[in-house]
């Protein structure tokens, strides 16, 4: 029989992560690569694995890549601190891993749960990611800060069973995360040497609202949908703002001598 280790990232997850870790009970190795919360994250975590390993945060993919160093067995399943692993895709993992023509990796979909909703459109089902299965040493992970892409030796396959995301706790965590990716993408725009202004922030945060709400039919999901594009507007707009704030030293205005603040009033 062929054995699983699931590992799952997080940062100051308590509220989220027991019942990640009680969705993937099953495994035979359960790895949380914790990146030193602040929180009750890491305490929850020893509950149900001895495997709570510190990794220093350098971005998402980096983070994905030191996990799964740490596996010991022959497949990999990624959860994160906010998906839920169904009994569907447990069953579908414990056949799959024991045929003897199984893929390399297998791409899974994502039913997400939001605004008190399951979400059928707006680009969220079905929601991939990087492939959540996958064999031992046949894949890793781009280093971006975020939003990482995923580099495989093999075969590629998709699940028919869906796991479940329950993305945000509440609408503050919507905007806290918000904040977050953008600055990561942010930098990632920098690394990629990409030229920000306040005209492409608006046109590209535009854009990825339309095409979220009306070319993803989000407006089919009522108001969590077009909350969602109104977030996705936010997000990518920020993200070319705090792009063209660095560029342009904006967030050096601290360091205007008081009397040259007073000739440019």
């Amino acid at each position: 029989m062929a054995k699983v280790t699931a590992y799952i990232i997080a940062f100051n997850e308590a509220g989220k992560i027991e019942e990640a870790l009680q969705s993937v009970a099953w495994a035979d190795e359960i790895i949380v690569a914790d990146s030193h919360s602040t929180d009750r994250t890491a305490e929850i975590a020893r509950r149900y694995t001895d495997r709570v390993i510190q990794i220093d945060f350098h971005g998402f993919g980096k983070l994905r890549n030191d996990a799964i160093t740490h596996a010991t067995h022959q497949w990999i399943f990624s959860l994160d601190a906010d998906e839920r692993c169904t009994p569907e895709v447990r069953d579908e993992i414990r056949k799959i891993i024991n045929t003897a023509d199984a893929a390399d990796a297998y791409l899974v979909p994502r039913r997400n749960l939001f605004m008190g909703r399951w979400i059928r459109f707006s680009g969220w089902y079905p929601n991939y990611r990087q492939p959540q299965l996958f064999r031992n040493g046949k894949m890793h992970y781009t280093e971006d800060q975020v939003h990482e892409g995923y580099v495989l030796d093999g075969k590629l396959g998709r699940f028919r069973n869906a796991i479940w995301q329950i993305p945000f706790r509440d609408l503050s965590q919507m905007m806290q995360k918000m904040d977050r990716y953008s600055t990561l993408g942010a930098q990632k725009l920098q690394e990629k040497n990409r030229r920000g202004s306040m005209l492409v922030a608006f046109l590209h945060g535009l854009w990825a609202f339309v095409r979220m709400y009306i070319i993803r039919l989000g407006f089919f999901d009522g108001w969590p949908g077009f909350v969602i594009a109104l977030s996705t507007f936010e997000g990518t707009f920020y993200r070319y703002a705090k792009l063209t704030e660095a560029q342009r030293g904006w967030n050096r205005g601290d360091r205007v001598e008081p009397a040259k603040m007073e000739e440019k009033r």
